[in-house]
């Protein structure tokens, strides 16, 4: 038995469909037609063969329907003489039960009563299996055998008993518009599922049952609803969850995900308008020109639909105004979920506060990371309820801590649980460290540190290239970071980082030293201007990012948590495909009218990177320098320098060594005023200054 995928399949961790059936009744007639039709609807789907031998079949299958969101079970005459077949059938169920993991049953050439009741071929089936049971001498294999064959029959009267679909019953019985039926009805749950929720929905459903009784009340108010806690406890899944289930009952819906982040970014509430616009009207929003006028386009649009709308980690009330504008402009019978850390933001409206996992809970949440499944091997019991009880029912927590005891000895349990239960209990960063410590090499830790510092948000390919240059093997450590649960590929590519994850990769540079200039990157805005003005940046430093009109926003502010801060995305990846060896060469760019200077930005001399001799990532936005670059480093991977002041490049700069630069929004008027020794690189991406 081998394992045979659709072509459409990428190599991410969730399919469409998973597919089971038995080889022998309908590889090459039924099953295959149906395979053939699912991927060029564009499901990806996942089928196992017997046609090839030397894989482990069994943790293959288990693995392909944890990540698939439907299961296709194709009900032949002869399923149930397959213990491949059964054993399948039984792990399917298990999912569903354990998941939100949906089954559909297609009765081909087998009547549905005759799978409940277990008659004909499915008798014969069985009394071979009782045949076998009666035969064996060993006890032990016995009790195994009779266990299994239980197994067997209530899983067949289980599926028996699930809306499915019977060929003689549909479409007349011919095949081909059955199987256009069986394609529709995927694509009904497929679609009806539009957002991402974890893999794993332990606790959910219980939590989110007082929410979904609200949204479901049919009551005419316009009503407002908070879900609030602290980080890594589930507030967006909670809300993914009950938008999942209940959208398609408003006129309009909209769930702008992660609105403290993308409002930092340049333009970013223009963003979220022009996002929430386009998915209450149903089409593209591309001109809105400043916030005011935003708001008056979504007063006028939501003030005439009954809509449902999610603002995802709210961190400010001018957030909420700038997308939602007032609460008294929305039509009749509206409902708006607000997910945030800060629980007085929406007082007086009412608010939900999530609460921890159970005991029961947090061990199958535990369970399914560490072990691939909702239990504990026995062996690891008691370890597992100590790993568990460390976790104090935090999800992110049970998910990472999990993750990084997956495939461990009980020595490296026993060692690692030592090491964790050293850690205070209110202390989650440190908590989470356990999966950085658990990284297998230096250049994992330093990419992740990397990645949390600089290019959390930014495209994935785009951050490869550079990381690449750091000889960090970005490509296969992302999969790696991935793999520990540390890093996510978010949607349109992009490297996504738990806050609480990057926060603690960010207190492990922050550990480093209590100099910030003795720090191997510095990150944050204030700890950057003050290492620049006074000079103070040594070898020890390999990136460093200095935003002025981001640290104009700190303002007196000094004691904010030097873990806020700006993450701006990118979109150099634009032009990714037109990455060549390659003269630098460069198009007249055209000159932007903007404001390059605020009256709060000070001139810093070049003479503070002297000594970062090691510096490789450097990102300076509105950043003035004055002096000779001559002692500039020489060592730049990237380099972004939004608002770069001067009208010429310096002719002693050096950009051997760059794949990215990035000058937008310069006073950028000629390249070099003399001709500079001629460069040869690898160059990424130029954009236009």
């Amino acid at each position: 038995m081998a394992v045979v995928r659709s072509h459409e399949a990428s190599n991410s961790t969730c399919y469409d469909v998973f597919l089971s059936f038995r080889g022998e009744d309908t590889r090459k007639n039924f099953t295959d037609h149906l395979y053939t039709a699912l991927v060029q609807q564009g499901f990806s789907t996942f089928r196992d063969d017997e046609t090839e031998k030397g894989e482990n079949i069994k943790l293959e299958l288990e693995k392909a329907i944890r990540q698939s969101k439907i299961s296709i079970i194709v009900m032949s005459k002869y399923y149930a003489s397959s213990t491949w077949c059964l054993d399948e059938l039984v792990m399917i169920l298990e999912q569903r039960r354990s998941s939100k993991h949906e089954v559909l049953p297609v009765f081909y050439d087998v009547d549905p009563s005759q799978v409940r009741k277990q008659t004909g071929r499915i008798a014969e089936a069985f009394a071979g299996y009782e045949e076998q049971f009666k035969a064996d001498m060993d006890e032990e294999r016995k009790i195994k055998l009779m266990e299994k064959i239980k197994g067997w029959r209530s899983a067949l009267t289980e599926v028996a008993e699930l809306t499915g679909l019977y060929l003689r019953n549909q479409a007349d019985g011919h095949e081909a518009k059955f199987i256009k039926k069986i394609i529709k009805v995927i694509g009904d749950k497929l679609r009806h599922t539009i957002l991402d929720v974890a893999p794993y929905e332990i606790g959910i459903d219980s939590r989110a049952e007082d929410i979904n009784m609200w949204l479901q009340d049919k009551s005419t108010d316009v009503s407002l609803r908070a879900i609030c806690g602290m980080g890594g406890i589930g507030k967006t899944t909670i809300a993914k969850f009950v938008y999942n289930k209940n959208f398609n009952s408003f006129d309009g819906s909209s769930f702008l995900a992660n609105i403290r982040e993308v409002s930092k970014q340049p333009n970013g509430l223009l963003h979220l308008q022009r996002q929430l616009l386009s998915d209450i009207s149903k089409r593209k929003h591309k001109k809105i020109h400043n916030v005011d006028e935003g708001i008056a386009k979504i007063k006028n649009l939501v003030c005439s639909k009954r809509v449902f709308l999610v603002l995802d980690d709210v961190e400010q009330v001018d957030q909420i105004y700038a997308v939602l504008g007032m609460q008294d402009w929305l039509f009749p019978g509206s409902k708006v979920i607000i997910t945030t850390r800060h629980e007085r933001l929406l007082r007086p409206h009412q608010i939900y506060k999530v609460k921890q996992l159970g005991q029961d809970e947090s061990m199958k949440l535990f369970s399914w990371h560490a072990f691939g499944k909702d239990c504990p091997i026995e062996s690891y019991i008691k370890n597992t309820e100590r790993a568990v009880n460390i976790c104090e029912g935090l999800p992110l927590a049970l998910k990472v801590v999990g993750s990084s005891f997956f495939g461990k000895s009980e020595d490296e349990w026993v060692n690692k649980l030592a090491k964790l239960e050293a850690i205070p209990h209110n202390q989650i960063l440190n908590k989470l460290k356990i999966s950085y410590d658990s990284l297998q090499d230096d250049h994992d830790k330093r990419l992740f540190l990397h990645i949390a510092c600089f290019f959390v948000g930014t495209n994935n390919d785009y951050a490869i290239k550079i990381l690449e240059k750091c000889d960090l093997h970005a490509k296969i450590g992302i999969r790696n970071l991935i793999d520990r649960c540390l890093l996510t590929n978010c949607e349109d590519n992009v490297l996504g980082m738990h806050r609480l994850i990057q926060d603690m990769g960010r207190e492990i540079i922050h550990q480093e030293s209590h100099e910030a200039g003795e720090r191997s990157r510095v990150w944050h805005h204030v700890d950057s201007f003050s290492v620049l003005k006074n000079e103070t940046g040594t070898k020890a430093i390999e990136g460093l990012t200095l935003d002025m009109h981001m640290l104009e926003e700190v303002g007196n502010n000094a004691k904010k948590r030097r873990y806020e801060e700006f993450c701006g995305k990118t979109s150099l990846l634009k032009h990714a495909s037109s990455l060549k060896r390659r003269y630098l060469s460069f198009v007249s760019g055209q000159s932007i009218s903007t404001t390059l200077r605020s009256p709060n930005d000070e001139d810093l001399r070049t003479d503070a990177f002297k000594s970062m001799t090691k510096l490789r990532l450097l990102k300076l936005n509105y950043v003035h320098l004055t002096g000779s670059y001559e002692n500039f480093p020489k060592g730049l991977v990237w380099l972004s320098w939004h608002g770069f002041p001067l009208k010429s490049i310096p002719v002693e700069f050096r950009l051997e060594n760059l794949v990215a630069l990035d000058l937008r929004h310069s006073r950028l008027e000629q390249v070099w005023k003399q001709t500079p020794v001629m460069i040869f690189i690898y160059f990424y991406s130029f954009l236009s200054f």
